[in-house]
């Protein structure tokens, strides 16, 4: 999926299985910040994770295979994936609460 002149782009990815209370939001800020992401994730009511990240298509794929993995204690059992075209409206990568209001 990445070419040398890809522009930024948009990935958006729910994070199903054994994901909250073992750190996974800071497991993926942590690899978004490795990977020169920036974007956010949070902690949703039904018991996923969401993280939306933009950047090279190659970082947010490294990023997105760290999620797959989560951190010690995880169990990912699936994660859905939706890419689109970068926004631009981010400045860094935020840890957010669940009641957050999105972008």
């Amino acid at each position: 999926m990445s070419t040398a002149d890809d522009g930024p782009r948009r990935l958006e990815a729910v994070i199903h299985g054994d994901v909250q209370g073992v750190g996974f939001r800071f497991h993926a800020a942590r690899a978004a910040a490795r990977h020169g992401i920036d974007g956010w994730v949070a902690n949703e009511g039904r018991g996923t994770v969401r993280a939306v990240g933009e950047g090279p298509t190659g970082a947010l794929s490294a990023w997105l295979d760290e999620l797959r993995e989560g951190p010690p204690g995880a169990h990912v059992s699936g994660v859905d994936v939706q890419w689109a075209a970068a926004t631009g409206g981010f400045n860094g990568f935020a840890v957010r609460s669940g009641a957050h209001s999105g972008d």
